[in-house]
């Protein structure tokens, strides 16, 4: 593991692109039609280039870099909730940590960043058109991160793959959700964690919070916190000194984070 092999580019915009040092001409989407290995194999950290009408700079390949540059087909949880959930959750080195709802595998990068190389990550997607996307995603972050844990990946709906699921960890200290209905999926899973291990649900609408908690609860697990975190982005005013930017808070999902005691 480690970057070897690919170069993270910066735009002026502050725009990112990670690039794989393939050694054929094709073209890249946002920098035109070049030969990566040829190009940018001799660039060093912080090393200027012109391509075509853009400047790049190189920089070194985290996290930031790699979700900037992900590819993009289902919509991802944001670092913001990312953040929250995986605090909220405790979530750290060496954990086991099943996720059902991969999508384009925004929270998957945080959740790898942080248990490394000795974690367990579990993914499950219903829709192979998404899961196509997000493993990529983990592929070029396996190939980049200094620590990469221990990845499998089930197609399917998390209630109907149960028993795949327990052939590969009987047990997690994880479980996130991020899916249209959270009800069965909990019925589902909640005994698979371990004792003091937490459940995270993902819930856009209000219905799917109360919905995820009643089924929590039946379930055996405790409601530890539920709610929504408020981003609030400052910038430079136009005359001097820096303020809230205009625009209205943007709403992405509720959290509801449960315990198995």
């Amino acid at each position: 593991m480690g970057d070897n092999n690919w170069v993270a580019l910066e735009e002026e915009d502050g725009k990112t692109y990670l690039v794989e040092l393939v050694d054929k001409t094709h073209k890249i989407k946002g920098i035109g039609v070049i030969n990566p290995h040829e190009m940018l194999n001799h660039l060093q950290l912080g090393d200027s280039i012109q391509l075509g009408h853009k400047s790049f700079v190189r920089l070194p390949i985290g996290l930031p870099e790699l979700s900037k540059s992900m590819l993009r087909r289902a919509q991802t949880i944001s670092a913001k909730d990312a953040g929250m959930i995986i605090a909220k959750m405790g979530i750290g080195s060496g954990y086991s940590v099943l996720e059902a709802g991969l999508g384009s595998g925004g929270l998957s990068l945080h959740i790898a960043n942080v248990i490394g190389e000795n974690g367990i990550h579990l993914t499950v997607e219903p829709r192979e058109e998404h899961s196509n996307v997000g493993l990529e995603n983990l592929r070029r972050a396996s190939e980049c991160l200094s620590e990469f844990p221990k990845h499998h990946h089930i197609n399917g709906n998390i209630e109907d793959v149960v028993d795949q699921i327990k052939s590969i960890k009987s047990d997690f200290d994880s479980i996130i959700l991020d899916l249209p209905q959270h009800k069965s999926a909990i019925g589902s899973v909640a005994g698979l964690l371990k004792t003091g291990g937490r459940l995270c649900c993902y819930c856009p609408v209000t219905s799917q919070v109360e919905s995820s908690w009643e089924a929590c609860e039946e379930n055996g697990l405790t409601v530890e916190w539920a709610g929504e975190l408020i981003e609030r982005p400052w910038g430079r005013a136009s005359r001097g000194g820096i303020r809230p930017v205009n625009g209205p808070f943007g709403h992405t999902a509720f959290l509801l984070v449960a315990t198995k005691k």
